[in-house]
């Protein structure tokens, strides 16, 4: 039975990895993995265990109870996300993105270069990879005109991004999956891993700034600045940012699981937007801006911005993990690997490599149903950086890629020739830092 259970998982993994070719969702492979598992295991009465991680062995429980037990951590993590989400969506409603462009005031190629390298590494952290990528390619395609310049800026910005998720427990759903099941904590996530993902993020953009397409200037278009701007616009970006941070505080104070603080974050967002709105929209009805948007809460139009296939997603994927780990197929796995290749760093770079073919939040899900290693195990921290930064290696390899490559038609064949290596000799000198700083400096 063991064998039909792994078969549709890797079924339903091959159906998520070519998505794209075969025009399916990837949310819809996810949900049918999630729904047949557990039915296999309902139908056949198959025994299911939970892991008790202080005495590291399986302990026969009820399939109501470890369903419960699976929804409430997949709940968590998708409640979080829901929050983050609408906190950045009311920032957009705001316009709030809008102010970073003043920050780009050059006409140097490498300049820009270089600026585009650390707004993507800085904002990931904040508002997680995918949002700041979609963030900055939106400001990248008011700025530069030359399709070929825009492909590699583009191309860079995803590294980035993804090296500055890598390190904040905000940053990527890889590393939220692993600050809530209490596998990091956010000041040992940041010790460890803040340098290796700069350095994952340095090397390729300091490698590129001699490549030829970056020499000169470019010329920034005479429409840049049209458009008036919000203008409460700088105000909700800075209450939103600083909302999304105080989650790790208050995590930390309370103890409380995170959702529960992004949830009064949230709250506290949504309570300023509506004040902004009424007083906007009250004052004045005429906005050249939000006229359409007049007669709507900020938080209400936010909502329906939500991805919501990304949410369904994750429940597929995070559920059928769990029916794995509840029959005690990864709990055997990980013992089998620990046999066969006891250097976990090489468990690690595998992982991180194979996360550039195949979605990375079912490899760190499996990752955590699989090592029974303690809070801030030198483990988590290279699982955080290899799954978060080894997707850059492909388009395909991470969400910040996708959504990329849909924005600005990056075809598939053109990233590997001129990104691929880039990303790779990025990923292998963050992965040699973090291996140095973990064996002699910490």
């Amino acid at each position: 039975m063991e064998i039909i259970l792994i078969s549709i998982f890797v079924v339903g993994y091959l159906l998520i990895t070519i998505e794209h070719s075969i025009k399916i969702d990837k949310l819809i492979p996810a949900l049918a993995m999630m729904g047949v598992l557990w039915a296999v295991i309902a139908l056949n009465h198959l025994p299911v265990f939970d892991i008790n991680l202080e005495e590291l062995k399986l302990e026969p429980t009820h399939i109501d109870e470890i369903l419960l037990h699976h929804l409430g951590k997949t709940a968590e993590i998708l409640i979080f996300l829901l929050g983050a989400m609408t906190i950045v969506e009311i920032i957009d409603f705001f316009r709030g993105f809008s102010g970073i462009k003043k920050l780009i005031n050059s006409r140097s190629k490498v300049t820009l270069l270089w600026i585009f390298g650390f707004l993507s590494f800085i904002l990931s952290a904040i508002i997680d990879n995918l949002t700041a990528t979609i963030v900055l390619i939106t400001i990248l395609q008011k700025l530069v005109t030359n399709k070929q310049l825009k492909l590699w800026y583009a191309g860079l910005i995803i590294i980035a991004a993804n090296a500055g998720g890598a390190w904040s427990p905000i940053g990527d759903i890889t590393t939220t999956m692993l600050w809530i099941a209490d596998k990091v904590t956010t000041l040992s996530l940041i010790k460890f891993l803040i340098l290796p993902s700069l350095v994952c993020m340095v090397v390729p953009f300091f490698i590129s700034s001699k490549f030829k397409i970056f020499k000169g200037e470019f010329v920034i278009p005479s429409n840049i600045n049209d458009g008036e701007l919000n203008p409460y616009a700088n105000k909700m970006l800075f209450i939103g940012l600083g909302s999304i941070l105080f989650v790790p505080i208050f995590k930390t104070v309370t103890h409380l699981p995170p959702y529960v603080g992004m949830m009064l974050a949230l709250a506290f967002v949504a309570t300023i937007a509506e004040f902004y709105s009424n007083k906007k929209f009250s004052i004045s009805k005429v906005d050249s801006q939000h006229d359409e948007e007049a007669d709507h809460s900020p938080v209400h139009a936010s909502l329906t911005k939500i991805e919501l296939p990304s949410i369904l997603f994750f429940l597929g994927i995070l559920m059928a993990v769990g029916a794995l780990e509840s029959v005690g197929i990864l709990f055997d796995f990980a013992g089998y690997i620990n046999e066969v290749i006891p250097n976990s760093d090489i468990v690690i770079i595998l992982l991180g490599h194979l996360s550039a073919l195949i979605d990375n939040v079912p490899l760190v899900a499996a990752s955590i149903g699989m090592f029974p290693n303690p809070i801030d195990d030198p483990l988590w921290h290279g699982i955080a950086y290899s799954a978060g930064t080894g997707g850059s290696m492909l388009i395909i390899g991470s969400a910040a890629g996708v959504v990329a490559m849909g924005m600005e038609k990056i075809d598939f064949f053109w990233y590997i020739k001129n990104i691929t290596i880039l990303a790779m000799v990025g990923f292998w000198a963050g992965y040699v830092t973090f291996m140095l700083m973990r064996d002699f400096v910490f």
